[in-house]
């Protein structure tokens, strides 16, 4: 359990401000995340590193020499934000392009995807390397679409290193994607952990029993069996790893890693029976860690990761690395530059200035009567929502990590801030534009990209007309569902909020075309909406990460379908109550 906070919700902010202040000669604080105390030197890579907190050393303890130069920090096991990403990237970058690495996660993948487009629109050279080395999340066929866990620590550093050696950014990133090829990582959980505030774990091990194949955000494993002797335990994490093991694997990199509550002496005893076995079976063992590197929380698990090496993998492997979660050797402080000036937050770099754009037309009356609307909508969705977040994040525990609920209402708080905030003569284009970002950047994750993307689009398709018809509504939808397709690349059926969206979206443009007020289709709409939700109950998660916990995820709807329904019914009962209210 979480014990020391000030409030769940400033947790992760608070934990980087003292961080900050606690390795002030490492780490210089950014809005988002950390950099290294000490800039690159001009023309350098900058190896950038991120996701959820949550995981520590990762990602803030591993920035440093032979490491990565900065870190971009979501709240805890959620997806940092498109913004937070650029400020990071911006605050880092020395004019030698920016190479995004992570472990393979939807949310991760939306938002830093979206910070890499945008940084090559201002002429940054900026590319991605996933990392993907957990074995029990996908097989080998379909080893792209593996998530990654403790193996990004090895990938951090080979990337991290070549950059700090003077490699391009061509080069840093051909031998990232070679670690990642070469890195296998498995692991097991005897407990689950505690989000802070929260009063029981996210999932619970039955007596006597282990979970083979967990993730780092809190997610159970793929299947319980009785608890091993450290023997065993160490033959059961070695041999899904040496199964994929290359026709050229006599050296290799192990990594013994920590969840967050196994005592280093229990990690240091299955080490040795781990070392044992994979001597036995003609592999040499190079430069070795046992520790914690890649933690999620409080949780009771360890996983094994071995990095098969070549030369210059290896050669990489031995290079310098001084972190404050993670050192391998000293590192000279004759090669280190000047640090940063002063104490506070490091300032982010202004973005290049952006072509001057034409002055927008004021906003119509029927516009900003919509943004009065809007504004209304979505202080109620916020409500709904706020009473139902025990309930969702319960539903997302069942097969992920349980912070739907939070993230859904951290993001709907910020989206009402920010139409708030606006001027009263603001139209509902640029007010749902507004809440849109406002709510992606402070939700982050998956849910967070999409439904900031969606409000986003909402307001684009309203525009600012000189009246406002139904279809108009039913058009707006439409269009925002298509957005959330395109950024999430889910359709129908694979157990997401689309397949809520689009059973409300049809419906409402039928209900419309024949003849029904916009009161009577928003209720059709949104008992469209909870049936499709339901029905989610049978089907099997294909993206995010439920997809590994399948089985587990049957018999329940999906979180994100729910969330879409509440919403969505809460709109409808609040429109009709305001026409029975004129």
């Amino acid at each position: 359990m979480t014990r020391i906070f000030a409030h769940p919700d400033s947790f992760v902010a608070d934990a980087l401000r003292g961080f900050s202040r606690a390795h002030r000669d490492e780490v210089a604080l950014v809005e988002g995340g950390v950099v290294r105390a000490q800039p690159l030197a001009p023309g350098r890579v900058a190896v950038l590193i991120g996701g959820g907190s949550g995981h520590y050393p990762a990602f803030a303890g591993l920035v440093g020499p032979g490491l990565a130069a900065g870190a971009v920090c979501g709240n805890i096991f959620t997806s940092p934000s498109t913004a937070q990403a650029l400020r990071v990237a911006r605050a880092a970058g020395a004019g030698g392009g920016i190479l995004f690495t992570y472990g393979r996660y939807a949310g991760d993948v939306i938002h830093f995807g979206e910070a890499e487009r945008r940084l090559r629109e201002e002429g940054v050279d900026a590319r991605t390397v996933l990392i993907t080395d957990d074995v029990a999340s996908a097989p080998p066929e379909a080893a792209d679409e593996r998530r990654g866990i403790a193996g990004i620590l090895c990938v951090f550093h080979i990337a991290g290193a070549a950059a700090d050696r003077g490699d391009s950014l061509d080069e840093v990133e051909r031998l990232a994607i070679l670690a990642n090829s070469r890195t296998r990582s498995h692991g097991i959980a005897f407990g689950g952990c505690t989000l802070p505030g929260a009063d029981h774990p996210l999932f619970e091990v039955p007596e006597g029993q282990m979970s083979i194949g967990l993730g780092i955000h809190g997610e159970p494993g793929i299947r319980d069996v009785p608890l091993q002797s450290a023997p065993e335990l160490a033959v059961t994490l070695c041999e899904p790893l040496l199964a994929e093991r290359p026709d050229d694997g006599a050296r290799a990199v192990v990594i013994l890693n920590g969840l967050g509550s196994v005592r280093y002496e229990e990690l240091s005893v299955l080490f040795g029976f781990v070392a044992q076995h994979l001597e036995e079976q003609g592999v040499e063992i190079v430069e070795p860690q046992c520790g914690e590197f890649v933690t999620s929380l409080d949780m009771a698990g360890v996983s094994l990761t071995v990095m098969w090496l070549d030369d210059e993998l290896e050669e990489l492997w031995s290079a310098p690395a001084s972190a404050p979660g993670f050192r391998n050797r000293s590192v000279a402080r004759a090669e280190r530059t000047e640090p940063r000036s002063g104490e506070g937050p490091v300032a982010e770099p202004a973005a290049p200035p952006a072509a001057p754009a034409a002055a927008a037309a004021p906003a119509t009356p029927a516009s900003r009567e919509a943004a009065g609307v809007a504004r209304r909508m979505l202080r109620s969705a916020r409500e709904a929502v706020a009473g139902q977040e025990g309930r969702l994040g319960d539903l997302d525990a069942i097969a992920g990590d349980g912070d739907h609920g939070i993230g859904m209402l951290r993001g709907l708080t910020a989206a009402v801030e920010a139409a708030d905030a606006t001027a009263p003569e603001t139209g509902v284009r640029e007010l749902l534009q507004a809440a849109g970002d406002a709510w992606s950047d402070m939700a982050g994750g998956t849910s967070g990209a999409l439904w900031g993307a969606a409000l986003a689009e909402l307001g684009s398709s309203l525009g600012s007309r000189e009246r406002y018809e139904p279809a108009d509504v039913a058009g707006a939808v439409a269009a925002a569902r298509a957005r959330i397709a395109a950024v999430g690349g889910a359709s129908r059926g694979e157990r997401t909020m689309l397949d809520a969206m689009i059973p409300f979206e049809e419906v409402l443009a039928s209900a419309l075309s024949a003849g029904d007020d916009l009161t009577s289709a928003l209720t059709a709409a949104a008992e469209a909406a909870r049936r499709g939700a339901e029905a989610t109950s049978g089907m099997t998660p294909r993206r995010g990460r439920a997809r590994p916990l399948a089985e587990r995820s049957i018999g329940h709807p999906d979180p994100g379908a729910i969330s879409f329904w509440i919403i969505a019914d809460d709109i409808a009962r609040a429109v009709a109550a305001g026409e029975e209210g004129e």
